[in-house]
């Protein structure tokens, strides 16, 4: 595993990581003194001590069974802690099959610490089951809306960071805002290793994503700086390999963070200087050299969507154009442009010439519109699930191409119908 992301981090292989939506789990591998990964649909890092193990996140339901079955192949010993580093489904969805295990052995139970906001997460997601279920199908291509009811809250809660010492190992956990409101990074010390969660994720940070709720990039670049300060010589993250060397491990925490400072300040400046969110959104780019670091490709999240995030935060939702203050449904909109264009299909067409002399922008705009004001034609139907087809192999970005392959699906059911 160090050897593979070495080869990465370097230049020296040419392999992109993308996020595995994938229910495997390989076997565990060891970092020396009694540090390991299983790598799942997240992965599962490992610290063993005198009393047991301390584990940070116990990965999806789907894949935990497989996990478990890893992890016993490497061990026989109890479980005495899990740290959740954050409160998203495939970090901590795990936890039952931990726990059956654990009673099965006839271990004592699992004592799962976490940051207080993540009790405030699973309420959230118990009464916006439906909508997260939704986003699920669209981003990961499920055949119905599918998300999670059942949590296992953690018993122990902390706020800005504390102490955990189990069975002579020592565990700091420090709180920061980043992908979510409630994340946890940890310094081992005897180890000189960071377990990061997803503050590190071998891609463009995930502090865009247009169908979730607020994140933080500001907060999240300071984090890493702080990891950076600490010195340490292995990290650790939840998603991908570990990264071994003092230099390499310094290196790519301070590179995402100055990616996402540079997101922040270039939008800041420009909100300052009274620009609407249409002209930021298309003046602020990530420099190349940036960009171009093989784990900070936009192949999941991408730098548009942080700048909308950081708009978020700052300005709300009102993006500077007075029309979309209070704006008219969008199917009204859509039959007074096609009325004033000659008919939807005029639109539809004319998106489909833009979208051949890859104007992919303008040509969306054009078939929702018309598709908008003739819900019911095929022809229109046809042509935009054709436009966001080619729209969607375009993109990089897991976020952008789950939501365009959406759209077309959903034209292509009506064509089909």
């Amino acid at each position: 595993m160090l050897e593979r992301s070495a080869a990465l981090v370097d230049g020296t292989s040419a392999d992109v990581l993308k996020l595995s939506v994938s229910t495997s789990a390989t076997e565990i591998e060891e970092f020396g003194a009694g540090v390991g990964i299983i790598e799942s649909f997240s992965n599962v890092v490992s610290f063993d001590t005198e009393d047991g193990h301390v584990l940070f996140d116990v990965s999806h339901a789907l894949s935990a069974p497989k996990v478990v079955e890893q992890f016993r192949r490497y061990s026989d010993a109890p479980v005495n802690t899990a740290v959740y580093t954050h409160g998203h489904t495939d970090h901590v969805g795990g936890a039952g099959a931990f726990d059956a295990d654990a009673a099965g052995r006839g271990h004592r139970r699992i004592t799962y610490v976490g940051h207080e906001a993540i009790p405030a997460r699973f309420d959230r997601y118990k009464s916006t089951n439906g909508y997260n279920g939704h986003i699920n199908m669209r981003q990961f291509r499920l055949p119905a809306p599918s998300f999670p009811r059942k949590f296992v809250y953690p018993e122990v809660t902390y706020r800005e960071s504390t102490t955990l010492d189990v069975g002579g190992r020592v565990f700091e956990l420090h709180h920061a805002r980043g992908e979510t409101d409630d994340h946890t990074w940890a310094w081992i010390p005897d180890a000189k290793a960071i377990a990061v969660g997803d503050f590190f994720i071998w891609q463009f940070p995930n502090a865009g994503n247009p169908q979730k709720v607020q994140r933080y990039a500001l907060d999240w670049a300071v984090a890493l700086r702080k990891m950076a300060a600490l010195g340490p010589e292995l990290m650790l993250p939840a998603h991908g390999p570990a990264i071994g060397g003092h230099e390499r491990v310094t290196m790519v925490l301070n590179d995402t963070a100055t990616a996402l400072e540079f997101l922040h300040d270039s939008t800041l400046a420009l909100m300052n200087a009274g620009a609407r969110l249409d002209e930021i959104l298309h003046t602020v780019k990530l420099p190349d050299e940036l960009a171009d670091k093989p784990y900070l490709r936009a192949t999941y999240d991408e730098p548009e969507f942080v700048v909308r995030n950081i708009w978020r935060l700052y300005g709300g939702w009102y993006d500077g154009n007075p029309a979309n203050l209070k704006p008219a449904r969008d199917m009204e909109l859509a039959r007074e442009m096609a009325s004033l264009a000659g008919g939807a299909e005029v639109l539809a067409r004319r998106g489909e010439t833009l979208a051949a002399d890859g104007e992919l922008r303008l040509a969306c705009h054009l078939v929702e519109m018309a598709a908008l004001a003739e819900p019911e034609s095929r022809t229109i139907h046809a042509i935009r699930a054709a436009v966001y087809e080619q729209r969607r192999r375009s993109e990089t970005s897991m976020m952008a191409t789950g939501i365009y392959r959406a759209a077309a699906h959903d034209s292509k059911k009506i064509t089909d119908a």
